[in-house]
């Protein structure tokens, strides 16, 4: 585990809330997200962890952003119009129209104005409040490295959580800010507050620096199961209030992947099902032909001497050969049909090589597909063995 990321909100406000919180400034397109500061400098970055430079430079400072693709390089388009950048709906943008851009975050005191009755309101944007504020600069384009895990951040633009709590340290001691924590009316609107109502109000001026919530960003699947039963032993015993609430990220994404694909599966199963019953019974019919038009050598071998088991075991080989060819064949062929299935499912899903056959279970469908045509095949084997040398003899 190497990082944690920071909220300042409600701490009342329950897990469910700031759930819904996520999903609706996700559904709202805003297209930002936080990245953690290092902590085992051994390790390396965060970032040069889990992303790979597309171009420009890391970010190094806390006033410096990344622009996250995903691994189609493709960007949350509100993330750009909210830096004024004009674009289109899949329009392709060069880098160099996003790296070394530079924008202005202004503080409380300069963005609000005090009224002489303590209301305030805002200023007007002007080059005076753009040049006080504090510089920031685009420096690099950064995508996943893994195509097969979850990106830890969303697409858009990603900023230092250093600059979070530099913007919220400055915040704090604004005048809106003082002058918001002496009274319960809202200085903005002059309305009445209630006691939840000051609180997001606060949160919302950045006057408030208490968490809500706390991310880690575990290294491997190890270290999550590691945090996951501190997690699971720190809240045993302990009253509700005082248990911590957290999310497995990762879990919950696996397990609605694996629903869908296990529906998927059961029905594929179902029809391989039906597949190899209709295989065998075909496999019966097959040889039950075969034991007709060859009636006469079977009456040939009979005569001279051969018993009912070795007139059996000649059929059941012939079946046998079929049985570990055509298991091979399809085993050959579900490998072939993996790389289009994969192709067509990252297309339409983003996810990558969800297909895959395994050897174990390659080896398994072979003998299946032997063990049926066999058990297809034994039945007119067994009614070939019975048949009577003379009468074999006899027939065309």
């Amino acid at each position: 585990m190497n990082a944690y990321k920071f909220s300042s909100a409600d701490p009342d406000q329950n897990a469910s809330m700031s759930a819904m919180r996520s999903q609706a400034m996700s559904s709202m397109g805003i297209g930002s997200s936080v990245f953690p500061t290092t902590l085992n400098k051994k390790k390396g970055s965060f970032l040069k962890q889990n992303y790979q430079l597309l171009s420009g430079h890391w970010p190094s400072k806390t006033t410096d952003l990344g622009v996250v693709t995903d691994n189609k390089n493709t960007v949350n388009i509100n993330s750009l119009k909210n830096l004024s950048f004009d674009v289109d709906n899949k329009e392709r943008v060069k880098f160099s129209k996003l790296i070394g851009k530079e924008f202005s975050i202004v503080d409380n005191n300069d963005y609000y104005q005090e009224l002489p009755t303590g209301m305030f309101i805002p200023k007007k944007a002007n080059s005076t409040m753009y040049n006080g504020g504090t510089k920031l600069k685009l420096t690099g384009v950064i995508r996943p490295k893994n195509e097969d895990s979850m990106a830890p951040l969303s697409t858009g633009i990603a900023y230092s959580d250093k600059l979070s709590q530099d913007v919220i340290n400055d915040n704090k001691n604004s005048a809106i800010v003082k002058a918001q924590k002496k009274t319960n009316r809202n200085v903005l609107t002059g309305q009445s507050m209630k006691a939840s109502e000051k609180k997001m109000i606060m949160q919302t001026l950045g006057g408030s620096s208490i968490p809500t919530g706390i991310m880690i960003y575990p290294n491997n699947f190890d270290d999550k199961d590691k945090v996951l039963d501190y997690l699971d032993k720190w809240n045993k015993g302990k009253k509700k209030a005082d248990k911590i609430v957290y999310t497995d990220m990762s879990s919950t994404v696996t397990t609605m992947t694996g629903g869908l694909l296990g529906g998927i599966t059961t029905i594929l199963v179902a029809f391989a099902a039906i597949s190899l019953i209709t295989s065998m019974i075909m496999i019966g019919i097959l040889t039950y032909t075969s034991v007709l038009e060859r009636t006469k050598e079977i009456g040939v071998l009979k005569a001279l001497g051969a018993r009912k088991k070795d007139i059996t075991r000649v059929f059941d080989a012939e079946t046998f050969i079929l049985g570990v060819f055509s298991g091979v064949l399809g085993v050959f062929i579900a490998y072939l049909l993996t790389f289009p299935i994969n192709s067509v499912i990252y297309k339409i899903t983003d996810l990558a090589n969800v297909a895959q056959l395994d050897p174990k279970t390659a080896l398994i469908l072979i003998i299946i597909s032997t063990v049926l045509t066999l058990i297809g095949g034994h039945i007119p084997a067994r009614m070939a063995a019975k048949k009577d040398a003379a009468i074999a003899l006899r027939s065309e």
